[in-house]
């Protein structure tokens, strides 16, 4: 991997009349996100440009997106895609959800201190001010990260759990919502299975059947988001790509956002799940979604 000749190529793709986007797409995807940031410098050190100002005065659309998205580093482009949701009219609680539920502790606290750093106010504040009742709570707890990430499970502390969570939902008449969330925004994965599996057996359904029953809208939508990430996060994923391609239109925020931020952790989990769930595979599906050279970077995101 040479920085300096990366750097050349995409000015020569850029430069002159018309744009060489299957160059850019070819450089850009072969590379990993720590060697664009390497080719981000170097571009602008020998070249005395800006890559991110050229590619956006290039590109358009969707495809930009997807490339602007590339360049970003990981933790910036969740602090963007946050800030994208909550800021504006009305608020994207998908991307809030999506985003708060999956990533550990770690990912977390780092968002924290690159949103303060970048907006000059706390990712909390702006949950604050844009959410309410009990979703806002349950994306504060999130957004805390401050979920246990030990491996010790307590197995008479999960009895306890599951019938908890029972009495807080199926039991009684109303639901209580807190204990739903005291137990699964901050237990341990581990944990939570066990409490799951204690939970069907108290209940004799399973616990994602009572959230859906007992919980309606957004909050129904960030507890299942928990629930889902801690059985399986890549099942998470597909089904996020899945529901942003299937039926009429694209949600193309979701699909982008899902293909650039996992393209290098857990894409190929995200594509073998996603064809065991639905029985054709993502690439097949991106393709007969998408087109032009969106459809191209995203097809090169997802590989094989």
């Amino acid at each position: 991997f040479s920085a300096e000749q990366e750097a050349q190529a995409l000015r020569k793709a850029m430069k002159g009349f018309g744009t060489d986007e299957d160059a850019i797409i070819e450089i850009l995807t072969k590379l990993n996100v720590s060697q664009r940031q390497q080719v981000l410098i170097t571009y602008k050190s020998s070249i005395g440009r800006d890559l991110i100002d050229d590619l956006k005065s290039e590109l358009s659309g969707n495809f930009e997106r997807v490339i602007i998205g590339m360049m970003t580093p990981t933790t910036m482009y969740d602090v963007h895609e946050l800030r994208r949701a909550l800021k504006g009219a009305g608020t994207d609680e998908g991307c809030l959800i999506e985003i708060l539920a999956s990533r550990t502790n770690e990912e977390i606290r780092r968002i924290n201190e690159n949103y303060k750093l970048q907006y000059g106010r706390t990712l909390e504040e702006d949950i604050v001010s844009d959410t309410s009742s009990m979703f806002r709570r349950i994306l504060v707890s999130l957004a805390t990260g401050n979920r246990d990430e030990g491996m010790y499970v307590d197995d008479a502390l999960a009895q306890q759990d599951a019938q908890c969570l029972y009495e807080a939902g199926e039991k009684k008449w109303g639901t209580d919502e807190v204990q739903f969330m005291a137990i699964l925004c901050t237990r341990n994965r581990c944990h939570l299975l066990r409490v799951f599996d204690a939970y069907r057996g108290i209940a004799d359904k399973d616990i994602t059947d009572s959230i859906k029953s007992e919980m309606s809208g957004d909050l129904e939508d960030a507890l299942l988001a928990v629930v889902k990430c801690v059985r399986n996060k890549p099942a998470y994923f597909a089904e996020r790509l899945y529901k942003s391609m299937k039926g009429l239109g694209t949600d193309d925020n979701t699909l982008i956002r899902v293909m650039v931020s996992r393209s290098e952790i857990d894409m190929l989990d995200i594509r073998r799940e996603f064809l065991t769930m639905y029985g054709k595979s993502l690439y097949s599906f991106i393709k007969g979604d998408c087109s032009g050279d969106y459809r191209k970077v995203l097809l090169r995101l997802c590989g094989g």
